[in-house]
């Protein structure tokens, strides 16, 4: 076969849903049957279930950032640029390149795995005055921040501006709220001894939620425990509350409490990548509509999985239940799409994704932790060892395995760094700067894209 006829199999979206799709497809294809296209803006897959330890300092930015590029024998051509629409009838994805060039990417096959973003609501201040913990940039510039803030209040001469600069409110009592307030409080309790002129009794977190309960998926006596923990660290928690009004300097809940502060970060949950919403087909909450093989219904070679896809959960076995958005079903998919793939290519029966969740971690730092592996209810230093092992099992590559461990084991030994890195010598960002959710086209634009370019040809 010549490279006019291979089939061209387009995977937009290097999280790890993609990047396992890739992988597979590499190892269980030969060069001649197909060619391999990666779309990702950056040439890394990203561990995100570690971002609040990145944000404290226990790992370094690069340990969970796995080079897409560090391996020779991997065939697949990668784009640097984000897809930002897709024509379902012309087969064809929008891509903005880094250097701000829009092309058009025809495909045969395309796998839709973008991923999602930081789900905002429509609350004043919100997207100009807080940070998310969903980029790797984010994670890094909040670090900055909050060790900047313990500068500014130390050089401050003004009470009131003091003990606002020393309060931080965290909202979503998900896994990523709840990792990064435990993180970041215990990151500025042992900051504060650094710092003779402070008073400890003046920082405090605040971590708040509209939900009844402290992560939910954990059930109530886990649930429970995390709080637990949290209030003896003194975490303020506040549940059934959410933000009513973000300004530069306060932030006004929902139950009229109004907090001084210059730190508002937002964790409430993620939405499906704005790229769903390019393609004009049926979604579920944001997520694409797909059959239990991940296929688009009425497109053989068009298939979609992960945070941005509602894939039933056939494991269940309940009506309309759908796949949660964690890692752990994204690399399940990832490998069973490619295979579905190849299936469909081969012209062989495709099979329906089924995967039983083997259950729950969560890391607070320390020793503290609560896990619930294969139902099993555990605290402590238990469910430590096996939060932790799980995330390091998970790591794609022995050297991201290597950095993580070392990583861990010195900051054990030696404990905290308050190094800030330079991120705050630019111009301030926030949770709109990160995440380029204003990139995407609408279905219309991508329409009138792609006729304007199939003239031009």
């Amino acid at each position: 076969m010549n490279t006019v006829t291979r089939p061209r199999i387009l995977v937009v979206g290097a999280g790890f849903a993609g990047v396992e799709c890739v992988r597979r497809l590499e190892r269980k294809l030969s060069p001649d049957e197909a060619d391999i296209t990666l779309v990702t803006p950056f040439a890394y897959q990203l561990y995100l279930p570690l971002l609040p330890q990145v944000a404290s300092g226990v790992l370094t930015p690069q340990s969970i950032a796995v080079s897409l590029r560090r391996s020779k024998k991997y065939r697949t051509r990668i784009i640097p640029g984000g897809a930002i629409g897709v024509d379902l009838k012309a087969k064809v994805c929008v891509i903005r390149t880094i250097n701000g060039e829009i092309v058009d990417q025809p495909y045969d096959y395309i796998v839709l795995a973008p991923g999602s973003v930081t789900r905002t609501f429509d609350i004043p201040g919100l997207t100009d005055h807080a940070f998310g913990m969903k980029t790797l940039a984010e994670a890094a510039y909040v670090r900055d921040h909050v060790i900047s803030q313990l500068d500014l209040a130390d050089s401050s001469h003004d009470e009131a501006e003091r003990a606002a600069r020393l309060q931080f409110v965290v909202v979503g009592g998900g896994y990523a709220g709840t990792e990064t307030a435990a993180c970041l409080q215990r990151l500025t309790h042992a900051a504060v001894k650094r710092y003779p002129r402070i008073d400890p009794g003046l920082i405090k977190w605040h971590l708040i939620d509209i939900a009844p309960k402290l992560m939910p998926e954990l059930g109530d006596k886990l649930g429970r425990s995390a709080q637990a923990i949290l209030g003896r660290r003194g975490i303020d928690i506040s549940l059934g509350v959410s933000i009513a009004k973000a300004g530069p300097e306060e932030v006004t809940f929902t139950d009229g409490r109004v907090i001084p502060t210059r730190t508002l970060i937002w964790t409430a949950g993620v939405v499906a990548s704005p790229l769903i919403a390019t393609l004009g087909a049926e979604t579920v909450r944001g997520r694409l509509a797909v059959t239990a093989d991940m296929n688009l219904p009425g497109h053989d070679g068009v298939f979609a999985l992960g945070d941005a896809a509602a894939v039933p959960d056939e494991a269940k076995g309940e009506e309309g239940a759908v796949c949660p958005p964690t890692a752990q079903h994204a690399m399940r998919q990832g490998k069973h799409v490619a295979d579905n793939v190849i299936a469909t290519l081969r012209g062989l029966p495709r099979s329906p994704y089924i995967h039983k969740d083997l259950g729950l971690v969560v890391d607070l730092g320390g020793k503290d932790a609560v896990s619930k592996p294969l139902g099993i209810e555990l605290r402590g230093v238990p469910a430590q060892a096996v939060a932790r092992g799980y995330h390091w099992s998970a790591l794609r590559t022995n050297v991201a395995k290597t950095r993580v461990m070392t990583n861990w084991v010195l900051n054990a030994l030696a404990g905290d760094d308050f190094v800030r890195t330079g991120f705050q010598s630019r111009k301030p960002a926030t949770l709109k700067d990160f995440e380029y959710t204003n990139s995407y086209l609408t279905p219309e634009q991508v329409r009138a894209h792609v006729d304007g370019s199939e003239r031009q040809d």
